[in-house]
């Protein structure tokens, strides 16, 4: 696109307007109007390149870029329509308002039908160009805004950025890459805070469907009796609070994806008609006895174990096996410890950019409690933890002191003593006044003044004794 030059204000508005950015072509056969419209339009800041006749505004786009196209309905050699068709098939997304002279009814829905944006009928009204060219400009903005947010939110989730280093977690990665360009329903399974959704929007992305909706919904977070108006709508008067018809979720992923999670959450009465859109691709909206289609792709994920589910009844084994087409498992942070490091560096990364830090590294010892730890909240547990860390930190480095106590009092502990052996008495005493020390600092949330009254000893004993057990402790509530 061409150097654009500064913005002017619109006649009649009072506002400055960024529309003047714009490039236009205007394919006009009468030179008097031609010469009109692009004398106006350059005044009014444009870049304009205006030809007589449709072969030669498709031998223009050849050659330039353009933001819009002003064609004449009749003109020589190729007419208004004929001239939009061609466009049409090689620029599908440029803006084309159509001039006529002939403004009626049906010249207007013609051209509309053919993909014009807009039409206008002669004697231009330059005014009204105006408003009109801005309207197509913001739409155009708007347009192309959602195409780089999708184009974002792509490269975001895109599986090859998630962060892993162990043989399990490019197992997993590696049955992604083949699954995602598939139709297959997907199950995705893994303890809470594993990353399923992670793993979900990663399929997604990478699927036919990238550019479709992608829709998500949390079967647990959602009461049971709202559920079932949420993914398959309402009409006016289904219940009491109806007063309109409300589209659900699986309306909106039409022609998309939806990511059910939780699934094994659903009650009986929804999995029934889960069921009917896995088997049928159809539905009714609460209240109707219409059946609606629907072409969506299906990702559910779940924590529960549904094969014992079954056992008991709580889920449907028809559904199980409808769900259970392809099979993610997603192994557990503690299965995968050579992820760790890798999470804590991107994670710290992370946070320190968040909140604006100049938080560096970690301390040995920090970073060795991290590693140690089991995460029984997974992935999640450890950016939690991280995130807390860079924001209790108050200088370049983060250390123990920025770590919440059960890190310290788990079986991280074992990092601060000495390989097992048997112990002597003085030793084993010791090792009980340590742990007395640690269970009073952690009851009294690390307030020394209370601890010490609690053990029986003066603060200044307590101080004395910390030092020498290497105990730290934040002082005050965690």
């Amino acid at each position: 696109m061409l150097p654009s030059p500064q913005p002017s204000p619109i006649k009649g508005e009072g506002e400055i307007c960024e529309m003047e950015r714009s490039k236009i072509l205007i394919a006009e056969d009468e030179k008097n109007q031609r010469d009109l419209l692009e004398g106006f339009l350059k005044k009014e800041g444009f870049a304009v390149e205006a030809v007589a006749h449709g072969r030669e505004a498709l031998q223009t786009l050849q050659k330039n870029l353009f933001d819009m196209v002003l064609i004449d309905y009749k003109m020589p050699e190729l007419d208004g329509l004929q001239t939009l068709r061609e466009i049409r098939k090689h620029y599908p997304d440029l803006p084309v308002i159509m001039m006529t002279a002939y403004g009626t009814v049906e010249t207007a829905v013609i051209s509309m039908k053919e993909g014009a944006l807009d039409y206008l009928t002669k004697p231009i009204d330059l005014d009204e160009l105006l408003l009109m060219l801005q309207k197509v400009m913001e739409r155009s903005n708007l347009i192309k805004e959602n195409k780089e947010l999708k184009a974002q939110l792509q490269e975001r989730y895109a599986f090859t950025h998630i962060v892993y280093g162990s043989p399990k977690m490019e197992e997993v990665l590696g049955l992604v890459a083949r699954v995602a360009p598939s139709q297959a329903t997907v199950l995705i399974r893994g303890e809470s805070g594993t990353g399923k959704e992670l793993i979900a929007n990663a399929i997604h992305y990478a699927s036919p469907r990238s550019e479709k909706p992608w829709v998500k919904v949390s079967c647990a977070a959602i009461p049971e009796t709202l559920l079932e108006s949420e993914l398959f709508g309402y009409e006016k008067g289904a219940f009491t609070g109806a007063t309109q018809r409300r589209m659900g979720r699986f309306e909106e992923a039409d022609g998309g994806s939806i990511f059910l999670d939780e699934i094994g959450d659903l009650s009986p009465s929804i999995q029934v008609k889960f069921l009917r859109i896995l088997q049928e691709k159809e539905f009714q909206r609460l209240g109707s006895n219409l059946n609606l289609k629907t072409d969506v792709r299906v990702i559910t994920a779940t924590h529960r174990n549904l094969e014992e589910a079954m056992k008991k009844g709580l889920f449907r084994e028809d559904l199980y096996y409808r769900l259970n087409v392809i099979s993610i498992i997603l192994p557990p942070l503690r299965e995968r410890r050579e992820d760790i490091p890798l999470l804590i560096d991107y994670f710290l990364k992370k946070y320190v950019t968040e909140n604006q830090k100049s938080i560096s590294d970690i301390s040995k010892e920090a970073r060795a409690l991290l590693l140690r730890y089991p995460y029984p909240g997974n992935v999640r547990e450890l950016e939690n933890l991280i995130e807390r860390a860079v924001v209790l930190c108050r200088g370049e480095t983060i250390t123990t002191q920025d770590l919440p106590f059960h890190l310290k009092e788990g079986p991280s502990e074992q990092l601060w003593k000495s390989p097992k052996k048997e112990k002597s008495l003085p030793e084993s005493l010791e090792e009980m006044e340590r742990d007395s020390i640690l269970k009073a600092l952690h009851q009294h949330q690390g307030v020394q003044t209370k601890a010490a009254e609690s053990l029986g000893i003066s603060e200044r004993v307590l101080r004395y004794k910390m030092k020498k057990y290497r105990i730290h402790f934040n002082e005050g509530k965690e």
